[in-house]
């Protein structure tokens, strides 16, 4: 039984995820790329059309992919993918994607070669790219048997870091917000030209005004504090992992700012502290944090080690761990 649960992610977006069994093993994605924060001048954009959001379950109905080269859109692949489900009325309703156009096209592991000819090395942009590259690294491992280790610019994760004054950070809401002239229509190609004129948007006021990527990012990590996370949910699913649990983030997350993790945690009934304490339950670890684990270790994860040594009920965890908590145990 797979059960569907409405996550508040902040900024006035919300996620349905599907929450499998807790017996069934969740995909590791250890070779994923790295999620730049960069001005990128040679890239490919992509986008997928889906059945769903969980890559476990849901399958790829459309892929839209855009080169471009120093600057300038170069050539462009897409193409529509026959499911080995049938596609359901609300993805067409949403897609306008239909079951009868899809008869004659190519299955996912058919078109997967000519995908990632088209990509090649390169870094690959999009908007909340994170679920799309999770759904292609899981196709590339199962029927290529092969990761997709491509690093990826995540055009949302820019703009919550950079446009607070935006109404929200949907691609919708970061299209009206530089005035571009193309929208999001929840077809591949489309949705893979208005990321673009996004990013391209964001990257020439960045430009324009000096900004340094990773410095602002560091800021606003900085700027998070535990005390200032409250949330307006007054009903909580109590058997969530996260419920009634301390949670301590240390380091850069690599996926979203810390204020939105935290966000996240107490929207789930849990609670978020700046220091690791006896009754500090997860201390969870940005990605780069913990990949340099092995070889130096924060104040936090240090503390973190001791307690848990001493025998105290604290978890230490990566970020990736952190979102499959949060998206997939029930």
């Amino acid at each position: 039984m797979v059960a569907n649960e409405v996550l508040e992610l902040g900024g006035g977006l919300s996620l349905t995820v599907s929450f499998p069994p807790a017996s069934v093993d969740r995909p590791k994605r250890e070779e994923k790329g790295k999620s730049l924060l960069d001005l990128a001048e040679s890239f490919v954009v992509l986008d997928f059309e889906t059945t769903g959001l969980d890559p476990m379950y849901d399958e790829i109905i459309e892929i839209g992919a855009i080169r471009v080269v120093a600057g300038k859109a170069e050539n462009e692949y897409t193409t529509l993918i026959k499911p080995k489900s049938p596609i359901g009325s609300f993805i067409t309703d949403l897609t306008g994607i239909t079951n009868d156009m899809v008869k004659d096209a190519p299955v996912i592991e058919s078109a997967l070669p000519g995908l990632l000819e088209f990509i090649g090395n390169d870094v690959v942009v999009g908007h909340n790219t994170h679920f799309d590259i999770n759904f292609l690294y899981d196709c590339c491992v199962k029927y290529l048997k092969i990761p997709f280790t491509n690093n990826l610019i995540d055009t949302m994760r820019i703009a919550r870091n950079a446009f607070k004054d935006a109404d929200g950070y949907r691609l919708a809401d970061m299209a009206d917000y530089f005035k571009v002239e193309s929208k999001p229509k929840h077809r591949a190609i489309n949705d893979c030209r208005c990321t673009l004129d996004v990013y391209n948007h964001m990257c020439a006021y960045f430009r324009e005004n000096n900004i340094d990527l990773v410095a602002l990012n560091k800021l606003n990590a900085r700027g998070a504090s535990a005390k200032d996370i409250n949330t307006a949910v007054t009903e909580f699913d109590e058997s969530h992992p996260l419920y009634g649990k301390i949670c301590v983030f240390t380091g850069t997350l690599d996926k979203m700012l810390r204020k939105d993790a935290m966000q996240i945690v107490v929207d789930l009934g849990g609670k978020c502290a700046d220091n690791v304490t006896k009754k500090t339950n997860y201390l969870i670890l940005g990605v780069t944090d913990y990949n340099k684990s092995k070889s130096g270790k924060s104040n936090k994860h240090v503390k973190a080690e001791t307690f848990q040594l001493s025998g105290l009920d604290i978890e230490i965890i990566s970020e990736n761990v952190f979102y499959d908590i949060v998206m997939y145990d029930k």
